[in-house]
């Protein structure tokens, strides 16, 4: 009998790519995205250690109870989430089992993206049981910056066939945009680690209580802020180069998109700077560093692989010379 259902509900599942799979890509993205802002609502209220426990909210109640108030029930209204997001990740996966052979690239991001919820979890845990030390904080937000890069590249997985997948296409940027995509990445990648150190040397501890890591805030806001500056020239460039050699279509649209984001996360970071960190602008770049992460790899994505997102077959990897 349980073979005979599992048989019947693997004849109900998707053979071949479908806009519900791409619908629940697209869900695990934003899933992901929101779960650290609702995490950096934990932190903003001081509700860290609303619930003072792991995997229980104390030592006696699964649940947040009325002694623990407010903080309580951010902590673990931010706990709960993490199940909206496994029913979202089980759903992507068992959208693809079908799809295992023929889609591998699916089927394993799908995986990892799973696989990454629970180990989030359990850092999370560490985090309470270690007094919410700013390194182990750190740590568990560059993971979540992690998944959504796993997600982001599988929301651009689902726009190809499985004909599209397999075809063996001239990348969709010139050599010199590609090179500018690698520090652009770089970069990326720099920014929001030092963003996560000039956090753990700030205000928002997450607890009254909870320890920093005693290095100068004034000091790592500025080293911080010179790859912004890098950043945002480099990503300038590249857009310029993009237009300048008529890349792909897919590929100018993301570049514009990353540059919209970058403007706008430094924006928002010398804001809160000059304003001396007010919590909603915080949460703000906290935003700003989840969709930062997402426009540059899916930039990256689009113009290293030889499958740009959007673009039809017949007019990937078309560079024209440069306007003169």
């Amino acid at each position: 009998m349980p073979s005979f259902a599992l048989t019947r509900l693997r004849s109900r599942l998707p053979a071949t790519e479908t806009p519900l799979i791409r619908r629940l890509a697209i869900a695990s993205l934003v899933s992901q995205i929101v779960i650290v802002v609702t995490g950096g609502a934990v932190r903003l209220t001081a509700s860290g250690l609303g619930c003072p426990e792991w995997p229980r909210c104390t030592a006696d109640s699964i649940v947040s109870t009325p002694e623990l108030g407010l903080h309580g029930v951010i902590e673990f209204g931010n706990r709960l989430l993490t199940f909206v997001l496994v029913v979202i990740a089980v759903a992507m996966l068992v959208s693809v089992l079908n799809l295992r052979r023929p889609r591998r690239d699916l089927f394993r991001l799908s995986v990892a993206l799973l696989a990454g919820i629970p180990a989030q979890a359990v850092i999370g845990g560490i985090t309470v049981w270690t007094d919410l030390n700013p390194w182990v904080v750190g740590w568990h937000f560059l993971v979540s910056m992690a998944l959504v890069t796993v997600a982001t590249v599988l929301v651009n997985r689902t726009r190809l066939t499985t004909a599209q997948s397999r075809e063996r296409l001239p990348q969709a940027a010139p050599r010199i945009l590609r090179q500018l995509l690698a520090v652009i990445a770089g970069l990326t990648g720099l920014v929001v680690v030092l963003g996560v150190i000039v956090t753990g040397s700030g205000p928002h501890a997450g607890d009254h209580g909870a320890a920093r890591n005693n290095l100068d805030p004034e000091l790592m806001t500025r080293i911080h802020a010179a790859p912004v500056y890098l950043l945002v020239m480099t990503v300038a460039l590249a857009v310029a180069l993009a237009y300048r050699y008529r890349v792909a279509p897919a590929l100018r649209r993301s570049l514009v998109l990353l540059a919209v984001v970058v403007l706008a996360q430094g924006a928002v970071g010398y804001a809160q700077h000059l304003l001396h960190l007010p919590v909603g602008l915080v949460a703000l770049h906290l935003l700003g560093a989840s969709l930062l992460t997402a426009a540059a790899v899916h930039a990256v994505y689009t113009g290293y692989t030889r499958q740009p997102a959007g673009a039809g077959a017949g007019a990937l990897g078309q560079v024209r010379t440069p306007v003169h």
